[in-house]
């Protein structure tokens, strides 16, 4: 029997008056595995929802704990109030037809727009509580964020939150899109929907162990690399296209001894004294701190430095939760920046 089958006999049922009365009356629907819904998604969004990403209905009904025949008809239902097909039934599952693909992204923004209502209407309430999802690249995954939440578990433990570690590139259309209610972004592109609550400024720099001879230094010069081993940043990190650069204006060549695409590789081969690196002060903040590592700004005032922006969308108001998580990490930036060293006081300044 084909996995979308119904639990029948595995074909479509022919549809009935009393069967599409039932579709017509967006009741609310509960039960002990489903939360309380708002009329607009009814048994039919939410099983619609459930066949889109599961790709079956079969694997839908076992993800949500309904029987199989159950949405398989509201799945008809749904099809004739709409007049069209939403699904292709195809031996290995359903697949979206291009009207089942809209009808997915117009659900999805409902969901998201109860979601915003539900927490507003929480907010007049008073309360305290709600869920917050927040994009960052994988750079943030370690020190600020982690030390953010822990704080905000002590302060509103009421409020939940979900961490989405997403590439760079895709955090903005992620947080256009509604799949997240606030955002971390290195260099984000100009965009009418993007406000920017907060920036911070990470330069470039040689990371040493703390008893190398360029850690008691102030500033450094990119031609210093030629005089030490170098663990080298590889593509397809960011690090590697600025690195580039460096050679191209300096005319000098890296050292390189090793080379590898992982960040927390390359510390780990620092720390064991394989080589220096170069890295930017974002990747190294909770190493410096700790004394594990040191780290040496390049003089060299034209390399531009990564910056971290905390964006919203304008488009969206936030509600208080997110609005609390927002105030927190705001608060939090200021600690990200570069300590200020000896004799070079705007090290921690856009060059």
């Amino acid at each position: 029997m084909p996995d979308n089958a119904g639990e029948e006999d595995g074909r479509i049922k022919p549809l009935t008056s009393a069967a599409f009365d039932d579709i017509s009356k967006y009741r609310l629907s509960r039960s002990k595995n489903e939360s309380t819904l708002l009329p607009v998604f009814t048994r039919f969004l939410r099983y619609f929802m459930a066949v889109s990403q599961h790709g079956s209905i079969r694997r839908a009904s076992d993800a949500l704990g309904i029987s199989a025949s159950s949405i398989d008809r509201q799945i008809l239902l749904g099809e004739e109030a709409l007049g069209t097909s939403l699904f292709e039934r195809l031996p290995s599952g359903l697949r979206l037809t291009s009207s089942g693909a809209v009808l997915l992204v117009q659900a999805k923004r409902w969901h998201r727009e109860f979601q915003d209502c539900r927490a507003q209407i929480d907010d007049l309430k008073g309360l305290k509580r709600g869920h917050v999802t927040l994009l960052i690249p994988e750079a943030m995954a370690r020190g600020m964020v982690p030390e953010v939440i822990a704080a905000l578990r002590v302060t509103h433990p009421g409020i939940s939150l979900s961490v989405r570690v997403m590439t760079n590139h895709d955090i903005a259309p992620a947080l256009i899109e509604g799949r997240g209610d606030l955002a971390l972004i290195f260099d984000p592109s100009a965009t009418a929907r993007l406000s920017v609550r907060a920036r911070a400024v990470f330069p470039l720099g040689l990371v040493t162990r703390p008893d190398h001879p360029l850690a008691k230094l102030d500033e450094a010069r990119f031609s210093l690399c030629a005089s030490y081993d170098v663990i080298a940043p590889s593509a397809p990190l960011a690090l590697a296209q600025k690195i580039e650069w460096l050679v191209s204006e300096t005319g000098q060549a890296l050292n390189s001894v090793c080379e590898s695409d992982d960040i927390e590789m390359i510390k780990s081969l620092i720390r064991n004294g394989v080589g220096i690196s170069i890295l930017s002060y974002v990747d190294v903040v909770q190493d410096v701190r700790s004394g594990s590592l040191a780290f040496v700004p390049f003089s060299n005032r034209k390399i531009r430095p990564f910056e971290l922006s905390f964006c919203v969308d304008q488009a969206r108001s936030l509600p208080m939760a997110a609005r609390v998580v927002a105030q927190a990490l705001e608060a939090a930036f200021p600690g990200l920046s570069p300590p200020l060293r000896d004799g070079d006081p705007d090290a921690d300044q856009p060059s």
